[in-house]
């Protein structure tokens, strides 16, 4: 039953109007709602909300992440936005792209309420 259903994700946030400003405005998502309760952007037809938290602590893992066709255009472009890609302890190109043993290309970054975010590009 859930295979044919939307997805809605879910991120914490302490600063709506920081959040709404990186989701919005930096990441170029679209604008569904804003509330007392959350903001609500959409990325190809898929719901995001970003929750309103008094206080919370980032998970140290990724929470969420965007599947690129072109990871070395998307990292240049977000990167021109302000973006600062994450260095982890193994071997990662000087963007911060990491070349996994599968194929898979993935760079990490963090949004305003550090929340881990990536992007990833899969062979």
């Amino acid at each position: 039953m859930l295979s044919t259903c939307d997805i809605v994700g879910f991120i914490p946030s302490t600063n709506p109007a920081r959040a709404r400003a990186f989701y919005v405005e930096t990441l170029k998502l679209s604008f569904v709602s804003d509330d007392k309760f959350a903001l609500v952007v959409r990325a190809n037809g898929n719901d995001i909300r970003i929750t309103h938290m008094d206080a919370f602590t980032p998970a140290p893992y990724t929470i969420a992440g965007w599947k690129v066709t072109d990871i070395e255009a998307a990292v240049k472009e977000l990167s021109a936005a302000g973006i600062a890609f994450e260095k982890y302890p193994f071997v990662q190109d000087p963007s911060g792209i990491w070349n996994a043993p599968g194929g898979a290309r993935i760079a990490w970054f963090k949004d305003p309420d550090g929340n881990v975010l990536s992007l990833s590009q899969h062979p």
